[in-house]
């Protein structure tokens, strides 16, 4: 017999509500932060530049710029890259709209690119087929924390000769045959938002392999200001001396965000451990469900899972995905959306954009949500999801 979901006058599975991720933070955590509330910086310090080195430990990367979140590093990667107006840089639908965004930010166009209707990511196929001679940059977003079909896109990048920015805010923590990503692509962003395998309540980060883009990332981080007497027009006329040499933003972060954020990347292999086993013991559980659809792994990656997304299949299940997360919700499971397309939203229809761009994204947008899935979650948590799922999957079931 089939157990009957909340929503159709069952039992919630849980009394209390557990929300799509929560942050962890230890007493290591606090400690780091507290001791740089003690010390003489709180900002522009000696954390900073420890952090970037255990960033660059963490993803192979030679060079890490910290700044002040996820959406700063790809405006500053863009910066880096030299786009400007009457440049064009192809992106995914499915993403936070910071990886289109950052192309208006500095005047060039962004265009969208469908997604692999199995694993999420971008399709390099459709990468390929909206390269024109304007095409500048490639962001391909490690969605859900799985990384991007990392040799397609290298391929397309040395017959185009594009600049490859990763939009890595998911992925960290996840190997692509090998290699980690961040030691991959010209550029690599990271973000370390509340919600985020490693956090620091905001911040983020350009890790790069290339000395050239490093030295423009530290530049545009800072208001294009420097100390570097290499990068003056003007003779120095005192130690106090500095020069504005380009036009950037404040994107600093603070030496107490740092400090978190290195002290959480010393947990990464714990992090990533529990977070492989939550994985694996859901799509067990749910690989059985024919009302649903589990992300299929891209081939070589070694996957940090930032994101469980459950696709429905309308021909196997009665309710659509609004009835869905508010089942979930009945049982006291918060579930969430990842993503919008981008181009849906206003400011961009007002752009010129329209629906129907790329059929895989809009479907899988219409038929997507995100369950709980964090470290932090209990045993029970996992298993109190799991039921409430195949609650609701086996009750509406065709």
């Amino acid at each position: 017999m089939i157990e009957k979901p909340a929503a159709a006058g069952g039992t919630p599975v849980r009394d209390r509500k557990l929300y799509y991720s929560h942050q962890y933070i230890d007493e290591a955590d606090i400690q780091a932060v507290v001791d740089v509330l003690h010390s003489d910086y709180l900002t522009t310090g000696p954390h900073i530049t420890s952090c970037e080195k255990k960033l660059c430990e963490v993803t192979g990367a030679k060079y890490a710029v910290l700044c002040a979140n996820g959406t700063a590093a790809l405006h500053i990667a863009a910066m880096a890259a030299g786009l400007h107006e009457g440049d064009e840089l192809i992106t995914t639908p499915i993403t936070f709209a910071a990886s289109a965004n950052c192309a208006r930010y500095v005047g060039a166009t962004p265009v969208f690119a469908d997604i692999d209707p199995d694993t999420y990511n971008i399709d390099p196929a459709s990468i390929k087929a909206h390269i024109t001679d304007k095409t500048k940059a490639v962001v391909a977003v490690d969605f859900g924390g799985q990384s991007v079909d990392e040799d397609a896109i290298l391929a397309l990048k040395e017959k185009y000769g594009f600049v490859y920015i990763e939009d890595g805010a998911h992925v960290i923590g996840t190997s692509y045959k090998g290699r980690p990503n961040g030691s991959i692509a010209d550029m690599t962003t990271l973000s370390f938002h509340a919600v985020k395998t490693i956090t620091g309540g905001e911040g983020g980060a350009v890790v790069t392999n290339s000395e050239e883009y490093y030295e423009k990332l530290l530049l545009y981080r800072t208001h294009g200001i420097t100390r570097d007497p290499a990068l003056m027009e003007h003779t120095p006329d005192g130690p106090w001396y500095y020069e504005q040499v380009a036009l950037a933003p404040n994107y600093r972060i603070t030496d107490l965000q740092a400090a978190l954020i290195e002290s959480q990347l010393n947990k990464l292999p714990q992090f990533a451990a529990r977070k492989k086993a939550i994985v694996a013991k859901m799509d067990a559980a749910f690989q059985a469900l024919p009302g649903l659809k589990i992300q299929k792994e891209t081939e070589g990656s070694d996957t940090v899972r930032h994101l469980y997304i459950l696709q429905l299949d309308p021909e196997h299940i009665s309710i659509d995905r609004a009835q869905f997360f508010d089942a979930m919700a009945k049982e006291n499971i918060i579930c969430n959306v990842h993503y919008i397309p981008v181009y849906w939203f206003p400011y961009y229809e007002k752009l010129g954009y329209k629906r129907g761009l790329c059929p895989n994204a809009e479907y899988y947008y219409e038929h997507s949500l995100t369950i709980p899935m964090y470290y932090a979650m209990t045993d029970q948590d996992v298993d109190d999801v799991i039921t409430a799922v195949t609650k609701i999957a086996s009750y509406y079931g065709r």
